[in-house]
């Protein structure tokens, strides 16, 4: 039997203290709830501000990549100042710490991205942007992307949370960005934005997915989170993450992965990896029958690609 948390033994929860990361950590809150009918004084939301929120001029991949979101949360879990940390996945290091495990997803939102323009331009997709627009990101995925449908549009850095960056572009800073659809409808966000097919920008990996991490040793934290498991998002990010640990690549090569469940119940994979001006990049597809099959794509991909995207990965 599940041993479940109490008022005077609350499971704490940690997450970022960004508000979109404060609704991820609501949304575990509530899963924990609805699955195993704890009382809401028994949870407890533990919120930090990581170093990657605090660095706001900078991309992060060059001051220490994603361990910039993680860095906070792993030292609190580790200690036992937390019990489990909540985590948007796109933003956890590929290979984790042994002493973590991540033993829950909730079930994916929208993997796409969203295109914002700033007002007095009209387009919905980054091939509608005007000749030499600005656009803002700080994904080496999505500047490459976007160089490589549209050469002329110029990429520069955007950071910060989600109502900083839509403040910088209505303030003029850029004249367009990408945001996580999921972010946006997480924050209520449901009509900002227009939505990017993935045949033109192929998401992330990981993105949409929120992960539920707690100590490796924990037995009795595994069990509890364990029934909060959405498995066929679990496997299908699983894959993606497989996909980027074959590459060998950090958060400066632009890759881009999507696993996706067909109705005849085959997991496929569809992947991308691009030089870092978008000119030159592979490009493949999967049916996952096996747990190597990612890393036989990544291969693939690696030796499709010119030397200008296989020198950014390590593979």
């Amino acid at each position: 039997m599940i041993a479940l948390p109490t008022p005077q033994n609350p499971l704490r929860i940690g997450t970022r203290a960004s508000p979109l990361a404060m609704a991820q950590a609501h949304m575990a809150a509530a899963a924990l709830i609805a699955s195993h009918g704890i009382d809401m004084t028994a949870l407890e939301i533990v919120p930090m501000t990581a170093t990657g929120d605090r660095i706001q001029d900078r991309a992060l991949a060059e001051v220490g990549g994603k361990a910039l979101w993680t860095r906070e949360l792993d030292a609190a879990l580790d200690t036992g100042a937390i019990d489990i940390a909540v985590h948007s996945l796109k933003d956890v290091e590929t290979l984790r710490d042994a002493r973590f495990a991540l033993v829950a997803m909730l079930e994916r939102a929208d993997p796409r991205d969203r295109l914002v323009v700033r007002e007095g331009i009209a387009a919905a997709t980054i091939a509608d942007l005007p000749p030499g627009a600005r656009l803002g990101t700080s994904s080496p995925r999505r500047a490459a992307q976007v160089k490589r449908v549209r050469p002329d549009i110029e990429t520069m850095l955007l950071r910060g949370n989600v109502a900083t960056r839509l403040s910088k572009i209505a303030g003029g800073d850029a004249d367009a960005t990408l945001l996580a659809a999921a972010g946006l409808d997480r924050l209520g966000m449901h009509d900002v934005g227009t939505v990017q097919d993935t045949a033109l920008l192929l998401p992330a990996a990981s993105q949409g997915a929120i992960g539920i991490e707690c100590r490796a040793d924990d037995d009795g934290m595994r069990a509890l989170l364990a029934a909060i498991d959405h498995d066929p998002t679990h496997t299908a990010v699983a894959a993606e993450r497989a996909f980027l640990a074959a590459l060998g690549g950090d958060c400066r090569s632009p890759v881009a992965a999507h696993a996706f469940w067909q109705d005849d119940g085959a997991l496929h994979l569809d992947a991308e990896i691009f030089s870092e001006d978008g000119a030159d990049h592979a490009a493949g597809h999967a049916i996952i029958v096996n747990p190597a099959t990612p890393e036989s794509l990544a291969r693939r991909l690696l030796t499709d690609a010119p030397d200008s995207v296989r020198r950014l990965f390590a593979a």
